[in-house]
């Protein structure tokens, strides 16, 4: 049975990884009612205590997604064909607002034109970032950004291992494999911190940023990391120029690592923000050894080259 005491939090983009793992961390605290919003919710039904449709190109839908919520979790995804996240945004947060709702939680990303003074341009980061002021601007009771880092599923899935000139398994990427810039993550792992900031709002609730990182290291220290489980991975770094038209995006990818390059990827020294986000979520985030030698499949050594 439900007390009434039982907080409720929406939570946009239930079923991706962000949103799934915010509805995993606020059911396991017991002290959350957790409203699942999808745009399909029929096929959904299981996935938390209710399960409600809504879409954020409908702000119409809005309204009864967000009612009697106490707090509100918002991830968006730049890579959906035609998304405009700015305006998806304004849009839910205006509806959570008119709604009542007390704390609303926003995943957002380093703003790279502003750390790098234009130098870089990294629209999936920076577009996130320009959302930050349309949220502090609500004047919401409690808000709080979150900071995804870069997946360690990346590196078991879009940005895996594959089959070199020289019949190597591994990578050949722009980026200095030397420098220790790159902050990581489970990003199932998030969903604890967002948890922890609802359960935390006068710690957390304030306007405070706080990113997941599990792990600080540089290419290089990812390979050997693997190796020493049993893999036999390269790493060759190759220009930025001939990366760049390797794929769809592939621009941007190599863009983005030069800012990593230049700036890391939470764009300057964040140890109090990570310090902040490990005590609110209650939980050290898992590191990446520990994670690949539960995760990364055995089938990515094949010399086929194929991802199983």
């Amino acid at each position: 049975m439900l007390s009434n005491n039982e907080k409720l939090i929406a939570v946009i983009g239930a079923t991706g990884h962000q949103g799934g793992g915010v509805v995993r961390a606020l059911q396991a605290r017991e002290q959350f009612k957790v409203r699942a919003l999808t745009r399909d919710p029929d096929k959904h039904r299981q996935l938390a205590d209710e399960v409600v449709e809504a879409d954020l190109d409908k702000p119409e839908t809005l309204k009864a997604a967000f009612e009697g919520a106490h707090g509100v979790f918002l991830v968006t995804n730049f890579q959906e064909a035609g998304s405009d996240e700015l305006r998806q945004a304004t849009a839910a947060i205006r509806a959570a607002k008119d709604a009542g709702v007390k704390h609303f939680i926003w995943s957002t990303l380093p703003d790279v034109e502003a750390i790098s003074g234009g130098k870089f341009n990294v629209p999936h980061f920076t577009g996130k970032a320009k959302i930050d002021r349309v949220v502090q601007e609500a004047g919401l009771a409690n808000h709080t950004f979150v900071i995804a880092p870069f997946y360690y599923q990346n590196l078991a899935g879009v940005l895996g291992p594959q089959k070199q000139a020289d019949g190597s398994m591994g990578w050949a990427l722009p980026l200095d494999p030397t420098l220790r810039v790159i902050h990581m993550g489970d990003i199932n792992e998030l969903g604890n911190i967002v948890a922890g900031a609802f359960a935390h709002p006068d710690e957390a609730g304030n306007g405070q940023y706080l990113p997941l990182v599990g792990d600080f290291m540089s290419f290089n220290e990812i390979v050997e990391t693997l190796n020493r489980q049993g893999h036999h991975f390269s790493y060759k770094q190759v220009p930025k120029e001939s990366f760049a038209g390797a794929f769809p995006g592939a621009n941007e990818i190599a863009e983005m690592f030069s800012y990593w390059e230049a700036h890391t990827y939470l764009g300057s020294d964040s140890s109090d923000r990570i310090a902040l986000a490990n005590k609110v979520a209650g939980r050290e985030p898992t590191r990446f050894s520990t994670w690949a030698g539960e995760n990364f499949p055995r089938q990515l050594n094949a010399t086929d080259g194929a991802l199983l």
